[in-house]
């Protein structure tokens, strides 16, 4: 390590400057979670992906905490499902709870989205916090990947969150508030072989939340960007290859990746505190965002001897 790390050519002074940042960004962790954060009591929060994975964690953690949920995804009956469990486990919570709504949509059918809206904002009126959650991996080589899966990805995890914001945002201008949030990955920072379409939608989505943040500004709606590692969810099992089928594997960095409990809470304190971006990760991951930042060239050499360990017999 010290010496892929320390080596020549100028890059002994980048590592204590990467270690500086990584220590800062902990020790600024640290005061943060000391911070006492804004009450989500009765606030309307919407989930997408809420049926499953850490968007039914979120759905968990805010119901819990109070607040009113409209919780969103494809499958009715998975969306029945959570609402019953929350419901029984009304009785637990130290905060009153309410029964959630829900609204049933295909988020990666854009052209269905203004009409979830609508469906969204008769539920209460109103909307306080967008969570933007759902998504779909992909798992696959760029050589043998179809144009098409890219388009897919790209629909579910980049047009669809866009398409509901923008439908969404003119009530919150209009009621002068309201926070928009979505969970979008290291790999919206940091682009690993074998993620192409997944890292891609990504990227796309942290760039498109940037510069929401940056006009809503003065409107004081503040934008969240949230970026997890790995959680142990069935995220690789449902991703999609090259060929548009299910990958069905779960993945060992998934399956040692984090509780999506912890995430959950997580991003209810960055809701609380109004957080403008957090990453979500293990050290390692961390450290590999500031290499992409100070040291590009030895985050390509990485990557590519990554690539060679992970590359598929059919493409040898």
């Amino acid at each position: 390590m010290e010496r892929i790390l320390g080596g020549g050519g100028g890059g002994g002074a980048v590592l204590p400057l990467i270690l500086t940042s990584a220590l800062a960004l902990m020790f600024y962790r640290i005061l943060f979670r000391l911070r006492k954060g804004a009450n989500v009591q009765d606030a309307v929060v919407v989930i997408t992906g809420a049926s499953s994975g850490l968007g039914k964690e979120c759905a968990r953690v805010f119901h819990a905490a109070g607040a009113k949920l409209v919780l969103c995804g494809r499958n009715e009956g998975r969306l029945q499902q959570v609402v019953e469990e929350l419901t029984a486990a009304s009785g637990d919570a130290k905060q009153q709870t309410h029964t959630p709504y829900t609204v049933v949509f295909d988020l990666a059918d854009t052209h269905t989205v203004d009409r979830a809206a609508d469906e969204i904002l008769q539920c209460h009126g109103h909307v306080d916090v967008l969570i933007n959650n759902a998504g779909i991996s992909y798992r696959g080589n760029i050589l043998d990947t179809h144009i098409s899966v890219h388009r897919d990805v790209m629909e579910t995890n980049y047009f669809g969150p866009i398409a509901l914001t923008q439908a969404l945002l003119p009530s919150m201008l209009r009621q002068g508030r309201g926070h928009i949030v979505v969970i979008s990955s290291v790999q919206g920072r940091i682009s690993i072989p074998y993620r192409s379409a997944y890292a891609a939608s990504k990227h796309a989505t942290q760039a498109y939340f940037d510069c929401l943040r940056a006009e809503l500004e003065e409107h004081h709606i503040p934008v969240t960007v949230i970026s997890p590692g790995y959680i142990r969810t069935n995220l690789s099992v449902n991703a999609v290859t090259g060929d548009g089928s299910k990958y069905g594997v779960l993945d060992q960095t998934t399956a040692s990746g984090r509780d999506p409990t912890d995430v959950a809470q997580a991003v209810l304190t960055a809701v609380r505190h109004q957080s403008k971006d957090v990453v979500l990760a293990g050290l390692l991951p961390t450290l590999a965002v500031y290499l992409r930042a100070f040291w590009p060239a030895l985050f390509f050499r990485l990557m590519a001897s990554r690539a060679r360990k992970e590359k598929k017999p059919k493409d040898d």
